[in-house]
């Protein structure tokens, strides 16, 4: 009876191991599936290797070479051992080197130093905090969606959980600011949590000049200092441009006040690097065609658009005005919708229309468009709004004529090729255009504009020019209205409109010469 005993206690003792082990289990799976955390051993992750354990960091990018033991490696007082599995690859290695390699030179140059409190944005893996901690910036931190801890907290770059002016040097690397979907909001946060005189350096793709401006218009308070393109450390991003920023201004409460427009009245000029895009465009059409309705219309196939010729990721939104929009089909869902490249970005369109008989179409696309049913105008005022057309046409997109706007209040005497008036005279709301453009986008998004307003565009570019709206444009398409050849009437020119070919080539001419990027459109 006696023999029993043992046996007795060798189950126990069996059981409570059996137990333990599954505690541990649970712990695990716990700590690395569900919280995302660091497998250590003080979080019973015994799959780790040994704190003593030595590797040589060697033969990456930038040149340089580091032998981490031990002592490079964050106490556990300090932050906790790391996940030397992951730690200890090789692509691993060769980031954390080639990111040790440039800290140095900033250390060298002055923008870094062992005391700086420093910030790592979007770092997924932390080589770059692990790189300040190796060269003795003791005091750095990663921030990521996931934390990866000892190295990296969770938390969102476009709204980080710092106070303002906590930081002396913030770094983005890897290129990750070129592919944010938030842009502005990322930039806004590195200024806001930057002390004022602390440095910010940012890496992106070797870029053309228009992305690089767009770029450095992100940066609120922040002055240039230097710019150097550097040798990537893999594939993925073989060429890097790396910019040093100092902040230069104090932010009194937490966050930036970014204002929605431009609400300033002051002239602009076109900077210099959209007048080389300018140079790159198409040739404008220096004869006067002869048949016009085919000429500009296959004019278009010769376009350079501009986001054919440069990267346009560093915009804060992507705006399409249409003026004289007319139907949806049109030239919105025609052209804009299926042939402007795009760039995989989402584009906030308005569509400009006077002419009441396409509102009801726009109110069935208003989740995609914003309709503004007024007439684009230099000043807030009433208008005459003629419609012409021949009689017995349907009211249709295609029966329909052009709208021309009048301002004044008498009534306008049209008469057609054959001694009659076939128009509609409507009175309709114009609005200041350019001052709406100002309230309505920034210099920091991207903005496409297309301009049918028969003959008013001769009204509205000295208009844009005039308060500066202009330089909120980036591209234009154009249809400039003249007494051009009839398609109806061979020898015969149109009598709706004053202006010459000549002055429609001036106009094209003034824009382009004054740097803004202007196409014929038919």
């Amino acid at each position: 009876m006696e023999s029993g005993k043992p046996s007795l206690l060798k189950n126990f003792l069996v059981r409570l191991l059996l137990f333990g082990v599954l505690i541990i289990g649970v712990r695990f799976a716990y700590v690395v599936t569900v919280t995302g955390e660091s497998c250590t051993v003080g979080n019973f992750c015994f799959f780790s290797l040994p704190e003593n354990l030595s590797f040589v960091m060697s033969g990456a990018g930038g040149g340089a070479s580091a032998v981490v033991g031990s002592d490079a490696v964050p106490s556990s007082s300090a932050a906790g051992s790391l996940r030397r599995d992951l730690y200890t690859s090789k692509d691993w290695i060769k980031a954390a080197n080639f990111y040790s390699s440039i800290f140095q030179d900033l250390i060298s140059h002055g923008y870094l130093s062992p005391e700086s409190k420093s910030l790592c944005v979007e770092t997924p893996k932390g080589q770059e905090v692990f790189a300040l901690k190796e060269i003795g910036v003791s005091d750095s931190v990663g921030i990521f969606k996931k934390a990866s801890k000892p190295l990296v907290i969770s938390g969102e770059a476009h709204r980080m959980p710092f106070k303002d002016n906590t930081f002396d040097f913030i770094f983005s690397g890897g290129g990750r600011l070129d592919k944010s979907p938030r842009p502005l909001d990322v930039a806004s946060e590195i200024v806001r949590t930057l002390k004022p005189e602390g440095y910010a350096v940012v890496h992106i793709g070797a870029k053309d000049t228009y992305s690089f401006n767009s770029f450095l218009g992100l940066f609120n308070c922040c002055n240039l200092l230097t710019i150097r393109d550097i040798e990537g450390y893999d594939s993925s991003m073989p060429y890097i441009r790396e910019m040093v920023l100092k902040k230069e201004c104090v932010f009194l409460s937490h966050g930036i006040q970014k204002p929605h427009g431009n609400s300033g009245n002051s002239k602009c000029s076109v900077p210099g690097y959209k007048q080389d895009l300018v140079r790159k465009a198409e040739p404008l059409i220096k004869e006067e065609p002869l048949k016009p309705w085919i000429t500009l219309k296959r004019n278009m196939q010769n376009v350079k658009y501009l986001s054919s010729m440069a990267d346009i990721s560093f915009k804060n939104r992507y705006v399409y005005v249409d003026v004289g929009a007319r139907s949806y089909g049109s030239s919105i869902g025609s052209w804009f919708k299926k042939q402007y490249p795009k760039q995989n970005k989402t584009f906030q369109v308005y569509a400009i229309e006077a002419d009441k008989t396409f509102h009801e179409e726009y109110e069935k696309k208003k989740k995609q468009v914003t309709l503004l049913p007024f007439a684009a105008w230099v000043k807030n005022e009433t208008l005459s709004f003629e419609i012409n057309r021949d009689p017995g046409d349907k009211v249709t997109d295609k029966g329909r004529g052009m709208g021309r706007i009048q301002p004044g209040k008498g009534k306008i005497q049209q008469v057609n090729s054959k001694g009659r008036f076939d128009g509609e005279v409507d009175k309709i709301q114009g609005f200041d255009f350019a001052n709406w453009l100002k309230n309505t986008v920034t210099e920091k998004d991207f903005v496409v504009m297309k301009m049918d307003v028969e003959g008013t565009e001769f009204d509205l570019i000295p208009r844009l020019f005039e308060t500066g709206a202009i330089c909120l444009i980036d591209e234009i398409f154009l249809e400039c209205h003249y007494n051009r050849w009839q398609r109806c009437c061979p020898g015969q020119r149109s009598e709706k409109y004053e202006k010459t070919y000549g002055q429609c080539l001036e106009l094209f001419t003034e824009l382009r010469q004054s740097g803004v990027l202007v196409h014929q459109w038919w």
